[in-house]
Formats: C-alpha cells, structure tokens, sequence
C-alpha cells in the first residue's frame, strides 16, 4: 500500500508520550498513529471503552470491598506502630 506523509503539531508532552508508547509497542510513529487511527475509526476503541464500562459498573461493588477492607488492615497497622 502507498504511503502518504502528514503533518501536525502538537503540545511537547503528547509528542514524548506518543514517542515512548510507540516505543514500548516496538512500532514507529507513523506505524503507532496509524494504529490509533485505524483502531478509532474502526469503532475498536469505543467497542473496548463500552466493554471495560459494563464489567466495572457490574463489579463494583466488589471493588469497593476490596478498598474498604484495605483502608481497615492499613488503619489497623497505623494503630499497631
């Protein structure tokens, strides 16, 4: 496929973040926006946002319980000390 070379400016730090995140996936920055792009347009990330909603709004509770026991064994040691 041909390849067309674009253009844009953005803020320091989405640049660095862009640069490392492409990086750690071991792709170039072409390659990782091209990802981002095609992952958006296919409706991939809003299929995974809509899918990470629905398992957290069902478990939640069970989160909670676990933060509530947590913050009770972490008062409990600040006591003992």
């Amino acid at each position: 496929m041909a390849k067309t070379q674009l253009g844009a400016r953005v803020d320091e730090d989405v640049a660095e973040l862009a640069r490392k995140r492409a990086a750690d996936l071991g792709l170039s920055i072409g390659d990782y926006l091209s990802r981002l792009v095609e992952d958006d347009t296919s409706g991939l990330r809003a299929r995974a946002v809509d899918a990470a909603t629905r398992f957290l709004a069902e478990h939640q509770a069970l989160f909670d319980e676990a933060e509530d026991a947590q913050r009770t064994e972490t008062a409990r040691g600040a006591r003992a000390a």
